[in-house]
This record gives structure tokens, C-alpha cells and sequence, in this order.
């Protein structure tokens, strides 16, 4: 029988934390060094589908096509596509190459080679277009290899991308297994994928396609690095494009139905610049510094008009029939910034304002960070204009400060009654007694006076882009009439806003109803009962007018203390 002294001994000799059932590594295990025919084995279906649409026999096929995915393979091996995004699970290049391969083979059904030659010669080129579409897909993403990641062995040595395939190294070194990193804010540079290229294809292949023509391995390698093509259509590079669009925007929605929601649009960069390129170099709309052009290129930079630039790459991409596009001009905007290709104004202000010569008003624009990215490869390049393009409302001069005195008396009765002063009520008896003084010392005292004197405040349209141009043009119009030297005012300050007269839209050639709807979806009026109609009836310039109440917050210059809050729900 057991002593207490012996369980007491027991218990001591028992250990403090039970043993966990299950361990986990807490170093990164990395990706096996399987051989590149098991790689081949679990991709077996697609290699089938591909070789299905070739139609060839098995010989030809073994020696022109599972050649080059044999090396592609050895290559990416089992690297993902991206960190976090499509095809980011082991072995994810792989597929996607094969999978772009795939697609892009297939719509080579659909489209004729070389129109222009004869049909025997188009004969001869046929099969060697087809298999330049194939390798273009397969070999579409290589630059990743280059520009996106670094890979290592367990000593910790480098893969030297540019030297030979993963594969081939792995067996050099003995490596068991390799380690992944991603490069930090990696740029994607897809010339880079040239200095890959001789892995997966070798000369022989090139000197092939080559063969009877000077356009297929210029199209291929124009297609791999990236490189538009301005005085020949690339029905090839087409091809990729648009399978590689369908063959992420599949990934991504499978991602979606698996892992919740994947990063849409960080693909499309691509796409979106390559249009506006495309648009620059063949699009006479965008010919730089022409009348009513999209295109602007100033002392100041590159500037493109917007929103109707993005109605423009909508309409070339919509043609394409790449998938997952994004159609609204904000969303394009928003890629293209976060992608460094646009260059915001200013923190919360996306778009700039420019005049161009010629034009009547500023214009909405977008800025390119720099200039080369639609203009290189442009012959002969546009010449810049003299002068700067972006609009800088003028200062308030000293001239001007004289005709305020007598615009002052009508503002104090004004004031009054329901509609507020434009100017803040402590202001006008200072800046009136401030402007007085340099009228009468004029000769000695031109320092102090813009010391003293407070700028005059700039009173412009602050509209959402998805307002309707033509009700944002004409609301701008009437809203510049605020300002000094604008003629007399169309609009004027209420309670809750700013009154815009029905008729003033009509004048400017705009329905109000139209203009109604559309202020009403962007949300940008102010409704005097919030159960009743969106107009207003006041008196206006001694006359009964019904009108609308624009948000305060619309028009920048206005002091929003001094306006009143929207009336309550059911008021």
C-alpha cells in the first residue's frame, strides 16, 4: 500500500506542463525540392487540355511544346504568383503561366495572322504564330522572378534568377529545400522577364519562329517585356492580355468563395496604362497641345482632361474584352494613383485644375508623374508649351480694393433678412475701415497695406466626379459669380446654402430636371423640408424665383459656421 510519502513524491516527479499533443515549427519550412516531372504530373489535366488544342501528334508535341513547360517549370518550380493575392498558393506561377498559355492558344482560333500576305505564305506562318502565343502566355509573368522575389537555400545563398532555372541551381547546390522572400514595394518591371526568357525558350525555338518573316519574335518579345508595339498591331500581345485579365479575374473570384475577399485591381495597372498608351500613340484626340485634345503637356508636367479620359480607356479596354475593367472613372483614378502613375494636387484632392490656351474655363485634369510614361517611343515627341498649364486662381489686387465700399451697403440689409454675407459678420466694418486707409496713403504706405488687408476669398464648384459634366459645368458658371469682376451674381447665399435658380440652368442649355436628378444621386443638395420638394421659391433679384439649395460644403470659399444645419428627419 502506497505511503502518503510516496505520493507525495509522486506528484513532485510529475512535470509542471503537460507535453503538447501537436508542435509547430517555428521557422519557415520553405518549398521541397521535387523534381520537375512530379511538378508536371499534378498539372496533367491542363498539359492534356493544351496539347488537345495544338493537334498534333504526341512526338511534335513532346518535342515543340512540353519541352518549353518542362523548362518553364524548372524555372518558377513551386513559387507563388504573388504574396497574398492570385495564384499565391505553392506552385501558383506555374499554373498561372499554363493557364495563360492555354487561353491565349485558343483565341489564336479566332483571329488571322499576317492578313496581308498571301495565303500560302500565311500557311506557313500559321503554326509559328500559334506557338509564339503559346510561349507569350506561358512566359507572360516571368519578370517575377527578377522583381519580386529572393529566393535561398538553408545556407542561406542566393538564387541568382539571371543564371540559370531554380531547379537546375537546387541540384547543384544538394538543396533539399528553398526559402521565399518577397521584395519590399517591388516595381514591376516586365522588361525584365527578356533575361529570363532564354530559360524557358531556346535559340533554336527563336530561330524558328524567325524563319520567312522579320514580326513574329519582335511581337513575342514586344508582348514578354511589355513593349507597345506603335506601328503594327499586336493581335499576339492581345491574346495574352486579355487571357491573363480572364485567367486572374477567375483566380480571384475562386479566392473570394474560399478565403473571403482577395485584393481586386492591383493587377490592372498594367492594362490601364497600356491603353493610355495606346491612345496617345493612335488616337487623334490625344494628339499633345491640339484644340479640345485630352492630352496637355505644359512647363509643369503632363496632364490629362478627366473624366473624359477615362471614358475614352473604358470604351479601348471594353472593345478588348478584358475582364474585370473597372468602369467608373473614380475607380481608375484610384488605381493609378495608388500605382504612382498619377500625381495627386494635394492631400484629399486627387485632380488638378488647368487651363490650357484657347480654353474658356479650367479644366478638370489628371497629372502623370512623369511625362515618359505616355510620351516615350512617341516620333516625333511632343514639345512642351512655354508656359505652365495648371489654373492658380489670381490674388486680390489693390485696385479692387476701392469697389468694395460700395458694395458693402447692399450687403448690410441683406444680411438682415434670410440670406447670409458672403463675408463673416465681424469682417466688413474692419476690412472697410482697413481699405479705407491705403486709398488715402497711397504714395508712402504700399508695405503696410498687404499686411493689413485680408486676401478675398475665391468661391468655386467643389463637385464628386460622378456628377454629370454638363450639370457640373453649368452649376460651375453660375457659381464663379460669386466672385468679384464675374458680372453680376446668379446665385446667392441662404440659410442652409447656396440658392441656384432653376433658370440659370436652362440658360446654360441644361434641363433643370436633368440638373435635379443628377445634384440629387451626387448628393449635393440641401432640401428646405427634408418630406417635401427639393426646390425653393424666394425672392431673388426683386423677382419670385424657384430654385434649388446647394450644400454649403460644395462651394469652397464659404464659410460653413455661418450657414445653418439641414433641417431634422420629418421637420
Amino acid at each position: 500500500m502506497p505511503t502518503s510519502h510516496s505520493f507525495r513524491h509522486r506528484r513532485t516527479a510529475m512535470p509542471a506542463t503537460p507535453t503538447p499533443v501537436t508542435s509547430y515549427p517555428a521557422s519557415d519550412p520553405g518549398f521541397a525540392a521535387v523534381p520537375v516531372e512530379d511538378l508536371l504530373a499534378g498539372e496533367a489535366d491542363l498539359i492534356a487540355r493544351i496539347k488537345l488544342c495544338y493537334g498534333i501528334d504526341r512526338d511534335s508535341f513532346e518535342r515543340d511544346v512540353l519541352m518549353l513547360v518542362r523548362r518553364y517549370a524548372a524555372c518558377v518550380h513551386l513559387l507563388p504568383a504573388t504574396a497574398d493575392n492570385y495564384f499565391s498558393k505553392p506552385g501558383g506561377l506555374l499554373r498561372l503561366g499554363l493557364e495563360t498559355a492555354f487561353f491565349s492558344l485558343q483565341g489564336t482560333d479566332a483571329h488571322i495572322f499576317s492578313g496581308r500576305m498571301s495565303i500560302s505564305a500565311r500557311r506557313q506562318l500559321e503554326p509559328r504564330w500559334r506557338h509564339a502565343t503559346f510561349i507569350a502566355g506561358l512566359c507572360c509573368e516571368l519578370y517575377r522572378l527578377m522583381s519580386h522575389i529572393i529566393v535561398t537555400d538553408a545556407a542561406g545563398e542566393a538564387w541568382p534568377a539571371f543564371l540559370r532555372p531554380l531547379a537546375d541551381w537546387l541540384a547543384t547546390r544538394g538543396s533539399e529545400r528553398y526559402f521565399l522572400r518577397w521584395r519590399p514595394q517591388a516595381v514591376e518591371a516586365r522588361g525584365l522577364g527578356l533575361f529570363a526568357l532564354p530559360h524557358v525558350v531556346p535559340p533554336a525555338v527563336m530561330a524558328d519562329l524567325s524563319e520567312g518573316n522579320a514580326v513574329i519574335v519582335p511581337h513575342l518579345l514586344a508582348s514578354i517585356g511589355g513593349i507597345p508595339v506603335y506601328r503594327d498591331h499586336n493581335i499576339l500581345d492581345e491574346l495574352v492580355r486579355r487571357s491573363l485579365a480572364l485567367v486572374i479575374d477567375r483566380n480571384l473570384v475562386a479566392s473570394a468563395d474560399r478565403y473571403g475577399s482577395p485584393q481586386y485591381g492591383s493587377h490592372l495597372e498594367r492594362y490601364l496604362v497600356d491603353a493610355l498608351r495606346r491612345l496617345t500613340s493612335g488616337n487623334s484626340a490625344w494628339i499633345a497641345n491640339r484644340e479640345k485634345s485630352r492630352l496637355w503637356f505644359g512647363q509643369d508636367g503632363l496632364f490629362l482632361v478627366w473624366p473624359g479620359a477615362a471614358e475614352d480607356v473604358h470604351q479601348l479596354l471594353e472593345a478588348d474584352q478584358l475582364a474585370g475593367i473597372p468602369k467608373a472613372p473614380e475607380t481608375m483614378l484610384e488605381l493609378l494613383l495608388a500605382a504612382g502613375v498619377f500625381e495627386a494636387a494635394a492631400a484629399g484632392r486627387a485632380t488638378w485644375s488647368i487651363q490650357p490656351p484657347g480654353a474658356k474655363a479650367p479644366l478638370e485634369a489628371v497629372k502623370l508623374s512623369a511625362p515618359a510614361i505616355l510620351l516615350a517611343g512617341i516620333d516625333p515627341p511632343p514639345v512642351a508649351l512655354p508656359q505652365a498649364l495648371e489654373f492658380k486662381p489670381a490674388p486680390a489686387s489693390a485696385p479692387v480694393a476701392p469697389q468694395t465700399p460700395p458694395s458693402m451697403p447692399p450687403l448690410a440689409p441683406v444680411k438682415s433678412g434670410t440670406q447670409l454675407s458672403l463675408i463673416p459678420p465681424p469682417e466688413p466694418p474692419a476690412e472697410s475701415d482697413v481699405r479705407v486707409a491705403p486709398v488715402e496713403e497711397t504714395p508712402g504706405s504700399a508695405s503696410p497695406e498687404p499686411a493689413t488687408t485680408p486676401p478675398s476669398a475665391t468661391f468655386a464648384l467643389q463637385a464628386p466626379m460622378r456628377l454629370n459634366p454638363v450639370v457640373r459645368d453649368a452649376l460651375a458658371e453660375a457659381v464663379r459669380t460669386l466672385n468679384d469682376g464675374m458680372g453680376p451674381p446668379t446665385v446667392c447665399t441662404v440659410a442652409q446654402g447656396v440658392f441656384v435658380p432653376l433658370e440659370e440652368f436652362g440658360r446654360r442649355g441644361v434641363q433643370p430636371s436633368l440638373a435635379m436628378r443628377a445634384l440629387t444621386e451626387a448628393n449635393m443638395l440641401v432640401k428646405p423640408n427634408r418630406n417635401g420638394p427639393p426646390t425653393l421659391s424666394r425672392e431673388f433679384n426683386g423677382n419670385p424665383t424657384v430654385g434649388i439649395v446647394l450644400d454649403p460644403r460644395c462651394v469652397s470659399g464659404l464659410d460653413l459656421a455661418g450657414f445653418a444645419a439641414p433641417p431634422a428627419e420629418g421637420s
